[in-house]
């Protein structure tokens, strides 16, 4: 492979993931070109939360992960890269039965195995916390070491801080090959020629990749209200429902399609999710699940009745078959790598894998060892030449 100062990159997805895998490669001194098939953070990206968050992840390689990645946004953050952008801030795990606070409980040690730090709180001191939230609140933990970011925030920063050549409107609609190595990408009929192809384009990796069996799009529906204060967050940090840690951990319940998550923005403004719905990938909201979500949401914390909802949106999430990304060089094309698949996790995850992808593509071992998101795990990944 060609020297860092001298390799083209094509990056396939202008979402956080491919824009923090430019920005890391451009900062090794390789050429890079973005290539965006709509607009910036025109996808998964610019339609989430904003939750740093290992406390939302379930256990094993994931919660693993969202520690580095964690521990990534801080060392931005301090070196200036993020600085504004990611700020520390509690997750609340919240129970209102008996059997939710079991499951809060069971998450909490899974945690707290993991190296994480995990604080019961008795009600009182809940209260003193989040005054407001219902009688029905039975049981907490707080996972202090969370933090708080908007992807779109930080992919604009990654994109702003490069030197890279960004082109929008430019669906890829092929990765070409030559003598059983990349030799670029085709958009439309133009040939952009690349040592190396990263692909972060989430559902759109799909038919470039014969990823077609493997990636599931999700829907998820969320709502934005108006202001509750003048500035900075309204409440002392993420809530998050026994409910999303339910359909993290793959428990089959009444009302499953809804996960709660109640996000504190830092204008004041709460933003509150959210559905997930397989195999969906339109754009549209509904009268029902947003009524869903709002019932959800004011049954926990009722002071959300004094807010207006300004707009509800969805977006469309990539999952992948076994529930774990999809990060590593691909097992049959030379010089391609894979980083999609993060469904919910992207934004926690997203600027430490595009810097794991870029040391791929430049021939380097990543920090971590990925061999769990290696995408040949799965038989069904394209081997054709």
């Amino acid at each position: 492979m060609a020297t860092s100062s001298s390799i083209h990159v094509a990056v396939v997805g202008a979402g956080i993931v491919g824009a923090a895998a430019a920005h890391f490669l451009a900062a090794a001194g390789a050429r890079v070109t973005l290539l965006d098939a709509s607009g910036p953070a025109a996808g998964a990206t610019g339609a989430s939360d904003g939750a740093v968050s290992v406390a939302s992840k379930r256990p094993g390689p994931m919660m693993d992960l969202a520690r580095y990645a964690r521990a990534f946004y801080v060392r931005c953050e301090r070196d200036g890269l993020f600085r504004d952008l990611f700020h520390r801030r509690s997750t609340f795990l919240v129970a209102r039965s008996e059997i939710e606070a079991e499951l809060v409980a069971k998450h909490g040690a899974d945690l707290a195995a993991a190296g994480e730090r995990v604080v019961e709180i008795d009600r009182e001191t809940l209260l003193e916390r989040i005054p407001g939230l219902d009688a029905s609140v039975s049981a907490a933990l707080e996972i202090p070491d969370d933090g708080h970011a908007l992807g779109y925030e930080i992919t604009e920063r990654l994109l702003r801080m490069s030197r890279i050549d960004i082109r929008r409107a430019a669906p890829v609609s092929e990765i070409v090959m030559r003598a059983g190595r990349v030799a670029g990408v085709a958009i439309r009929d133009e040939l952009l020629a690349a040592d190396a192809v990263l692909v972060a384009a989430g559902i759109g990796s799909a038919p470039l990749l014969g990823l077609g069996e493997i990636l599931i799009p999700r829907k998820g529906q969320m709502i934005v209200t108006d202001r509750a204060g003048a500035s900075g967050p309204a409440i002392d940090g993420h809530l998050m429902a026994a409910s999303y840690l339910a359909a993290k951990r793959g428990i089959v319940r009444d009302n499953a399609h809804i996960g709660l998550v109640i996000d504190p923005l830092m204008t004041g403004q709460f933003l509150i999710g959210g559905s997930r719905e397989d195999h969906r990938s339109d754009h549209t909201t509904d009268a029902v699940t947003i009524a869903a979500i709002l019932r959800e949401a004011l049954a926990l914390y009722p002071p959300l009745a004094r807010r207006r909802v300004l707009r509800s949106f969805a977006g469309v999430r990539t999952a992948s078959r076994d529930g774990l990304p999809i990060v590593g060089s691909h097992p049959h094309r030379e010089g391609v790598v894979i980083a999609t698949g993060f469904e919910g996790d992207g934004i926690c995850l997203g600027p430490f894998m595009g810097a794991c992808a870029a040391r791929l593509l430049l021939g380097e071992k990543p920090d971590v060892d990925l061999s769990a998101l290696a995408p040949q795990r799965f038989v069904g990944i394209e081997a054709r030449p």
